[in-house]
């Protein structure tokens, strides 16, 4: 069986508009660009001029239409997710990063970038994919970063991302965010560290996540913080403030509700110069402080 590339597009798009996927156009050109290794701009030319697929190709489309249908992850299916000007790789076992998470690295980047240091150094507590480590790493390589995870299957993406992405200037550690070494391979980490980042979990338990991307394929250890959702951005105001030197800066994801909560807890522990920005969208998604 064969069809074309105009034809089985117009299908993924009635498919997948059909199962709720919020950007049925988008994905279906992305899964067919994942199947027929072009970009967007390639399957929509190729749509124009009514291209012609061969049955591999078709059946290969078919099956990753009723994958994504099914809501499955659609970076799940393609195997990696874009960030910033990285493309990871991803699948179950690891949160896949949001675009959202592309201005809390920058805000990391910036402050990295202030620094009156030949070596600045920065720790991203709870790294998962690597995302936010991997980007301060390629994009202020002067610096040394640290990326911290303690989930097996999640550092597996971690080390893969490291390996195929990043250089020399990047150290992983297997650890619980709340537990990072004070020192690492005999080098102090206590007191030496410019600027700690994390996207911690920071769902509410009681609070399920709308998406069945989310809900179903994330995995919970990487969305749920507890009753009011900030158990984790509590452990890491408390170990951020043994990580940083003086005038260090702490950037935190948290949820768009969640600005004001946090700029008090980080208060309470003795932070200072607490801010809360919102992100692309206008929504309260990051807030900093200063040791």
């Amino acid at each position: 069986m064969s069809s074309t590339v105009s034809v089985i597009l117009d299908h993924a798009v009635g498919v997948l508009a059909a199962a709720g996927v919020p950007t049925p156009q988008v994905d279906a050109e992305l899964l067919l660009g994942h199947v027929l290794g072009l970009n967007r701009g390639q399957v929509q030319s190729r749509a124009i001029t009514d291209a012609a697929l061969d049955a591999e190709q078709y059946l290969a489309v078919i099956e990753a239409i009723e994958r994504r249908a099914a809501r499955e992850p659609l970076q799940h299916i393609t195997g990696r997710a874009p960030f910033r000007a990285l493309e990871l790789a991803v699948g179950p076992g690891v949160f896949v990063p949001r675009p959202e998470t592309e201005s809390v690295a920058q805000f990391a980047i910036d402050a990295l970038l202030q620094v009156p240091s030949a070596s600045p150094r920065a720790i991203d507590l709870g790294t998962g994919s690597g995302a936010i480590a991997i980007a301060i790493a390629t994009e202020v390589p002067h610096a040394e970063v640290f990326a911290v995870e303690n989930s097996p299957q999640a550092f597996i993406w971690t080390r893969r991302n490291a390996r195929e992405l990043a250089g020399d200037n990047l150290r992983l550690i297997f650890a619980d965010l709340a537990d990072t070494p004070a020192e690492l391979d005999g080098e102090a980490l206590d007191g030496t560290i410019d600027v700690v980042v994390s996207n911690p979990p920071y769902i509410p338990l009681g609070a399920i996540p709308r998406d069945p991307e989310v809900r179903r394929h994330d995995p919970e250890a990487a969305l749920y913080g507890g009753v009011d959702g900030l158990d984790i951005v509590r452990a890491i105001s408390v170990r951020a403030a043994r990580l940083l030197r003086p005038g260090g800066v702490l950037i935190l994801e948290h949820g768009e509700l969640q600005g004001d909560e946090v700029r008090a807890l980080l208060a309470a522990d003795g932070w200072r110069a607490t801010a809360t920005h919102p992100d692309l969208l206008g929504r309260d998604r990051t807030t900093t402080a200063l040791r």
